[in-house]
């Protein structure tokens, strides 16, 4: 059964490959979270390829869009309340066959589920990621001129210096050059908030760790995963965290409340 309360928690991770987060405990720890929503990323799978225990959870309903190439890339919802409509993708080819956006839209909110591209080995990427980044600015800002917006996701880009452990060493690197950081201002003068940002100010909180070098057992870490709403839904914000305890993927989830 798909519940009929209003939505007040939602967890977001990029789970780096769901059939192999399933083996680490992923169910347990979804139904552990009791959220309304659990938005991931990463999912690696079609749908068809998962578990039948994946696809469905008792409670929940859940959607997918995967990738045209398997094993890569891919976003999933699992939500108690059932959707009003589910949009697939941004309507733009070359971002849509990589399944990198689910939209759920309910009687008041839109949840933007989003895998952003990494810009990659050389920022081979990054000219393809700064124009995703620019129709997916464009795609939330005109749904949040119909109702309260809440983008979830990896960004894939620590957007301030107090987002990683060594911004000095990594001005050059995919996920902290200035034009991923200049396009992530221009996401927030748009009109969208960090909600992270709201009640935690301070740096040293990451949701991403290399599985290199002990990285996470150092805490040498980046925060690109985020929860944003837009501007005139800060009001419904109660809390955001960072879930740092909780393993099974080189990423964290991440979680927010709304009132």
């Amino acid at each position: 059964m798909v519940s009929r309360k209003p939505i007040k928690k939602l967890i977001c991770w990029n789970v780096n490959g769901l059939r192999a987060v399933e083996k680490k405990g992923f169910v347990n720890t979804l139904l552990d979270l009791d959220a309304d929503i659990f938005a991931i990323q990463e999912t690696k799978a079609q749908p068809d390829q998962l578990s039948e225990q994946l696809r469905q959870i008792n409670g929940y309903e859940s959607f997918w869009h995967s990738a045209d190439k398997k094993g890569y890339s891919g976003v999933g919802v699992y939500t108690r309340l059932k959707p009003v409509t589910v949009n697939y993708g941004l309507g733009i080819k070359t971002f849509d066959t990589e399944g990198r956006v689910l939209t759920l839209e309910y009687s008041d909110f839109y949840l933007i589920n989003i895998y952003y591209p990494n810009a990659g080995e050389g920022l081979k990427r990054l000219d393809y990621k700064l124009s995703f980044n620019r129709a997916m600015a464009a795609y939330a800002g005109k749904l949040a001129r119909q109702k309260s917006v809440v983008m979830c996701g990896d960004f894939n880009v620590a957007h301030k210096e107090i987002d990683l452990k060594n911004p000095k060493n990594n001005e050059k690197n995919a996920g902290f050059t200035p034009q991923e950081r200049k396009s992530m201002d221009s996401l927030i003068s748009s009109g969208f908030v960090d909600t992270f940002r709201m009640f935690t100010p301070e740096g040293g909180h990451y949701t991403w760790w290399s599985y290199r070098f002990n990285a996470r057992a150092k805490d040498i870490g980046w925060r690109i995963d985020y929860f944003c709403v837009d501007e005139n839904s800060k009001k419904r914000v109660k809390s955001a965290a960072i879930l740092k305890d909780i393993m099974g993927s080189d990423h964290c989830p991440i979680q927010l409340e709304l009132k």
